[in-house]
């Protein structure tokens, strides 16, 4: 399960991550707002490169921004391999993904807590971090459905009661049929 779910996350938040960004580029050309270079601040104090004021390296950010997407998708696929799949799994992981960005960037004194943002800059971040969340989910969910049930789904399925979204497994006879 441990190497589906890397490879799969990989991939899961790699498209996450692209799909993330072709909504922040249109949603810059609405809104006039500008690049956020924080994703390179973070990696540079993280790993000691030096900062230079008023250069952005672009590589730098792009190496962040999907490092951290690529990263965190493995994740999302270790959720829907364990049978957190759907909207509710990407909910949670939407989270997550807001935790890290906030905990990596206060960390390194790159950002301040989100309840000192203005209200419209949080309304953005919280817009594509859940696209993020929902596109790294579909993608994760669809690779692990192709390996059958997860464990908590198989689970659900032969415990009475619960209100499971799949099928239940077949029952077999004494004969294993």
């Amino acid at each position: 399960m441990i190497k589906r779910a890397l490879w799969q996350g990989l991939l899961a938040g790699t498209v996450g991550g692209v799909v993330m960004t072709l909504g922040e580029k249109i949603e810059q050309a609405v809104t006039g707002r500008p690049d956020s270079h924080v994703p390179a601040r973070v990696l540079q104090r993280l790993t000691g490169l030096p900062e230079r004021p008023g250069v952005q390296p672009l590589p730098v950010n792009w190496a962040m921004h999907y490092g951290q997407a690529a990263l965190l998708g493995v994740l999302r696929s270790v959720m829907a391999q364990a049978g957190l799949r759907g909207p509710l799994a990407s909910a949670k992981f939407t989270v997550v993904r807001l935790t890290n960005d906030q905990i990596l960037e206060n960390a390194t004194g790159v950002g301040a807590p989100p309840s000192t943002w203005p209200r419209g800059e949080l309304v953005v971040d919280l817009l594509h971090k859940t696209v993020y969340a929902f596109v790294t989910g579909a993608v994760a969910d669809a690779l692990a459905a192709r390996d059958g049930l997860g464990p908590g789904q198989r689970h659900a399925a032969v415990r009475p009661g619960r209100h499971a979204h799949v099928a239940p497994l077949p029952r077999k006879d004494a004969y294993g049929r």
